[in-house]
């Protein structure tokens, strides 16, 4: 069996990234070809199996001169017009079997899917794959409104971090020094857009600090928004208990919420978050806003709400004081259930060559 995904590779890290990597990690392990096919503005050199198009013309060529079985196409944020025009591209590749994942916790309601059905471009367009994976019932109720037939869709969640101690990666300056100079540190593991309410955190924090002098507020990752919050930061009197990390790599990413005393996860709209499960799994306490989807062992708050997101951390951050550190399982179940709905659509080929 040979697989090729198309979707945004790493760098940055994020919850679509992520999950895309530990697919094609999982399967290389059981000796199945994967090669990946990036298809963001982020550009590195290619290699090992990874590419990274200049443009559509290159992208069309790739995909019909590379040799697999399976396509998987893994799609996040909203499903645009440029979009769809890709996923029609990829259906149309011949003797290919073909599958969609969408990863988006904010488009099922938004008005343009809520107004969208099965005679849509859209519908059309989903209908041609041979297998659609939705991360939750929301994506899945929405697969169905289009059209799609019940038999061929998957609920899968996204993979969470399962490494061990091994695989986070030492702390960075100006990370290292900012963690060890305060306490509690508190983290958000998002990216600087207006999606994630970022100014709650801050507010937040502030009244943190009425009663914990020494906490400091880590936000990670670049946005749209970073001047933005530099000047609100800046103006405010604790403006020195916040650090704007930056994209960082994923492995001290996961250090750094390791070392965290709790994760914030505030946002307007969002799906399963692979940030979330991410942190559980290290053990440190998540407090997210409340998207009915959130898994169990995290405090939710509701929306823009800054006296109960603060009421949430101080009284999270007092029950796991002095406690050990709890870490998850391992579990790769929703990996395994990708790779055998790849074996159900290609059943005559053996894993490890492709070959019958």
């Amino acid at each position: 069996m040979r697989v090729l995904l198309l979707g945004p590779y790493p760098p940055p890290h994020g919850g679509v990234e992520t999950n895309l990597v530990a697919i094609r990690s999982f399967l290389l392990q059981r000796g199945i070809s994967c090669a990946v096919i990036n298809i963001t503005r982020h550009r590195k050199t290619e290699g090992d199996g990874v590419y990274y198009p200049a443009g559509a013309f290159e992208l069309l060529r790739l995909l019909f001169r590379l040799d697999y079985d399976v396509l998987h196409l893994h799609v996040g944020g909203m499903l645009s017009q440029r979009v769809l025009r890709l996923a029609l591209t990829c259906t149309s590749v011949p003797r290919k079997k073909t599958v969609f994942t969408f990863h988006s916790g904010g488009y099922p309601s938004t008005p343009k899917a809520q107004l969208t059905g099965s005679h849509s471009f859209d519908g059309f367009v989903l209908r041609r794959f041979d297998r659609l994976i939705a991360v939750n019932q929301e994506i899945a109720d929405l697969f169905l409104r289009l059209g799609v037939a019940r038999e061929r869709t998957r609920i899968i969640a996204p993979h969470a971090f399962s490494g061990g101690e091994d695989y986070m990666g030492e702390l960075t300056e100006p990370l290292a020094g900012f963690i060890a100079r305060h306490q509690p540190v508190l983290i958000s593991a998002g990216q600087l857009e207006p999606e994630y309410d970022l100014k709650v955190q801050i507010e937040a924090l502030g009244q943190l600090l009425l009663n914990q002098p020494n906490a400091g507020l880590v936000l990670l990752g670049r946005g749209s928004l970073e001047e933005e919050l530099r000047g609100f930061i800046q103006a405010k009197p604790f403006s020195q208990h916040i650090l704007l990390g930056g994209d960082v790599p994923h492995a001290v990413t996961m250090r750094a919420i390791y070392r965290s005393d709790a994760m914030l996860r505030t946002t307007l709209y969002d799906g399963d978050a692979i940030s979330v499960r991410e942190a559980l799994y290290l053990g440190t306490p998540v407090i997210a806003t409340d998207n009915d989807m959130r898994p169990s062992g995290v405090r939710l708050v509701p929306i823009s709400d800054v006296n109960a997101l603060s009421v949430a951390v101080s009284e999270t951050l007092a029950l796991s004081a002095g406690r050990p550190r709890e870490t998850g399982i391992p579990d790769d179940t929703n990996l395994q259930a990708v790779l055998d709905l790849y074996r159900q659509l290609v059943p005559d080929l053996n894993d490890s060559d492709g070959q019958p």
